[in-house]
């Protein structure tokens, strides 16, 4: 097979039929089986995945390689079911909060944690190879389907999250058309009233667009405001990702409710993953508990390496991506949603929670470049000799002490992101500035 770009940061992603296409999820599958004797896969509702699940299963069998079919499920179903089952890996077919016309593999070990670089370099050598061993006809992988899956993963949320029955907040759930039902199961046993939006899957994704942000859960914040309910919730597509609405029916930012769980779960010493492009106020917040943050570079898969060190309590993507350690190093919507739950049924209610921290402003743009590699080393470089406190753990990320700026290249475009943040307009305005100002320099 031909080289190419087959990772990002969320697994295998693309276009059905251009990028994702069912010879390459059997390709995948053979690839994977050179290091696996079985292997857990699942998939959300969207129309592709049953093609592309059973030429991923083929590929597999193929090579000998038992298969733990799940059938539709949560990709932290998925990632969960690997260590369940005694597998050694797992493969959610998904494309998470994307429209329906992409889809995808995201591959999973035995910890609940997405493959690593070196994991997928394995499976691209592979593919670039096509280095695969074929059973014969007496030794292809056998192929069980357990649909117990969504089960286990609810009992796994209620064993790990405590909610008084007196004390059950009410709650709506949006599922936006996807695999993000065990939720309902969950807080249902919790002693919840819940009320479901969106809740027949469906991946084309009629109710609303798949991710769950502020603009696309507006019929979620008016039905939460329209009722008693104490707080709505919010999954993508795969329900990896979970965000979340006030009793009054406003829409939590994501970087405020990354500081509510951080304040929540981080003791004094302990320290919280979050990537490089998170609001300053998640930091400050965690200052006042005696916490503090530990950057990583975009991407669930680099907050859940870092959430393996024993002073890291929690990590987080304000993109809605919640990791609780002690519990999985998969991002777990369903969970984050309980976790969320428990927090309020405690006291005080979610917009207490959120109203007590400050909001900054944010910049952000994007200028399109012709090679944004070159660009970049020139800004390392300019950077480097301008500033003292400078980070390229992820792009060049400057801290000011009073603001911040990041210049960080697109991983799958031509542009180069700029954001900027302070702790008032006039600061922000002007750090955005600057930062703009290197940036067209390096151009």
């Amino acid at each position: 097979m031909e080289r190419r770009s087959y990772f990002g940061t969320s697994g295998i992603r693309g276009r059905v039929g251009e990028d994702v296409t069912a010879a390459l999820a059997l390709h995948v599958g053979r690839a994977l089986a050179a290091d696996a004797a079985s292997v857990v896969v699942g998939r959300d509702p969207r129309p592709s995945g049953t093609m592309l699940a059973d030429a991923l299963a083929a590929g597999l069998a193929e090579c000998g390689c038992d298969v733990v079919d799940v059938g539709p499920a949560a990709t932290p179903t998925v990632a969960r079911a690997v260590a369940w089952h005694d597998a050694d890996a797992g493969v959610a077919v998904t494309a998470s909060h994307n429209p329906p016309a992409y889809n995808g593999l995201k591959c999973w070990q035995p910890s609940g944690q997405a493959f690593d670089g070196a994991m997928q370099d394995a499976v691209v050598e592979r593919l670039v190879a096509e280095d695969y061993d074929l059973a014969a006809w007496d030794g292809t992988g056998a192929r069980r389907e357990r649909p117990d899956a969504r089960e286990r993963h609810v009992d796994a949320i209620t064993d790990s999250v405590a909610v008084d029955p007196d004390d059950a907040p009410s709650v709506v759930v949006d599922l936006g058309n996807g695999a993000g039902g065990v939720s309902v199961d969950a807080l249902t046993a919790l002693g919840c009233d819940v009320e479901t939006l969106n809740a027949q899957p469906d991946g084309r994704f009629p109710g609303r667009p798949s991710e769950p942000t502020a603009a696309n859960c507006a019929s979620l914040c008016d039905l939460v405001a329209a009722t008693d309910a104490d707080l709505g919730l919010a999954h993508d597509g795969d329900a990896d990702r979970m965000m979340a609405v006030t009793a009054d029916g406003d829409f939590v930012p994501g970087d405020a409710l990354l500081a509510v769980f951080a304040t929540a779960l981080a003791d004094a010493g302990d320290r919280v993953a979050v990537p490089v492009d998170t609001s300053m106020l998640v930091a400050d917040a965690l200052a006042d508990v005696g916490g503090d943050v530990v950057y990583t570079e975009v991407g669930d898969v680099y907050v859940a390496e870092r959430a393996v060190a024993d002073d890291v309590a929690f990590g987080g993507e304000p993109s809605g991506a919640w990791i609780f350690p002690d519990d999985t190093l998969c991002p777990d919507g369903p969970l984050a949603a309980a976790k969320l739950v428990e927090l309020v049924a405690e006291g005080p209610g979610l917009a207490e929670r959120v109203d007590a921290f400050p909001a900054y402003p944010i910049r952000r743009a994007s200028r399109e470049v012709a090679d944004k590699l070159d660009v970049m080393e020139r800004l390392h470089d300019t950077v480097r000799e301008a500033y003292d406190d400078v980070d390229t753990l992820d792009g060049v990320r400057v801290d000011l002490g009073d603001a911040w700026f990041l210049l960080r290249p697109s991983g799958t475009e031509p542009i180069v992101r700029v954001t900027a943040e302070a702790r008032d307009d006039a600061r922000a305005d002007e750090v955005f500035a600057e930062a703009r100002d290197l940036l067209d320099a390096a151009v």
